[in-house]
């Protein structure tokens, strides 16, 4: 039982919570419709400071909703257009802080799934894929990700994943190749493999063709064969957003190596690739990878702090890890950096 004063303050609360959470989706509506590439440094330091001055969840919400109304239509979206609004998200992404891009990520690869499940006819599709390699293009995302997307894509193998193949291979093909080009030559042995026994299966056979011998040109790293290719766009953006990324965690490190498998489960396993968003006794904590991140880390610094932090009892990894940086920063900024990392 809520008695009724209590109810009717809660209410009161509701409706001034509605009240904001429409005064915010207005300003950031407002923002986003004015997007563009020469207005971006002062519309992504407004969007920081809207970050300052809102709680993180009542963005990221509101930020995420207003994108994908934007971006995700049943017709194709100018690439530019998708291009602007993901380096926003970037700038965002390492400016304000990683959870901001780890949720755009996962509501558009959730929203991908299960449009691909779905036998949908519009081109949302490639519209999520679009925004999902250029996640990737602008170093939010690890190209793990990008490689499950196209494992999985192949292995369903159907005309719709073919030419959804073909499109990201265009977008982010060279790049992958430069990340990892083992696991791009597995992928297409794979898809030879995949398109020799599918053979009979398509009655336009020009399609897989085409894919082949894209697939083929990535690998020779030939790129004048693949029509309508032009990295400048991207490059010239990577420029701007460069100059617009104030920490030095621009790069690698704040790129979130999280596989679909982990996004597509994260409700019920939780979100490890967030600071403190992981769950107890989920099967990912007990990662080996991050275990032997955190001992590489410790291995690196000289057997007296170690000897010192053994005397001193720490007797766990990551107590260890701490007080190491600790005890060998140069100063306080080097220190808060190796803490966050």
């Amino acid at each position: 039982y809520v008695p009724p004063q209590i109810r009717k303050t809660q209410e009161t609360l509701d409706d001034k919570k509605r009240e904001e959470l429409g005064r915010l989706k207005k300003m950031v509506n407002g923002l986003i419709n004015r997007l563009s590439e020469p207005n971006l440094s002062s519309i992504s330091g407004q969007m920081e400071e809207l970050y300052m001055s809102n709680s993180r969840k009542d963005m990221n919400d509101t930020l995420t909703d207003i994108l994908l109304n934007a971006c995700v239509t049943a017709v194709a979206m100018p690439t530019r257009l998708v291009m602007e609004h993901v380096l926003l998200v970037s700038i965002l992404h390492h400016n304000v802080g990683i959870e901001v891009g780890a949720h755009f990520l996962e509501a558009v690869v959730k929203k991908f799934d299960e449009l691909c499940e779905s036998d949908a006819e519009g081109k949302e599709c490639e519209n999520l894929l679009a925004l999902i390699a250029h996640l990737y293009n602008f170093h939010v995302v690890h190209c793990l990700l990008i490689f499950d997307i196209l494992k999985k894509l192949v292995s369903t193998f159907t005309e719709k994943e073919i030419e959804l193949i073909l499109f990201l291979l265009k977008n982010v093909g060279f790049s992958l190749r430069k990340d990892d080009a083992l696991a791009l030559k597995e992928l297409i042995t794979e898809a030879q493999r995949k398109a020799s026994t599918a053979e009979k299966k398509f009655q336009d056979q020009t399609r897989v063709r085409f894919m082949l011998e894209t697939m083929l040109a990535l690998r020779n790293n030939d790129m004048r064969k693949i029509p309508g290719y032009d990295p400048e766009p991207v490059e010239r953006l990577r420029k701007l957003q460069r100059a617009l990324v104030h920490s030095s965690g621009s790069g690698k490190d704040t790129q979130l190596r999280v596989s679909l498998e982990s996004l597509l489960s994260a409700d019920q396993v939780g979100r490890w690739w967030i600071v403190g968003s992981s769950w107890s006794g989920a099967p990912m904590i007990s990662d080996t990878k991050s275990q032997a991140q955190q001992k590489l880390h410790v291995g690196k610094v000289s057997s007296k702090i170690m000897e010192l932090a053994r005397k001193l009892r720490m007797n766990t990894d990551i107590r260890r890890s701490i007080f190491c940086v600790l005890m060998t920063s140069e100063d306080f900024m080097d220190a808060f950096e190796k803490l966050l990392k």
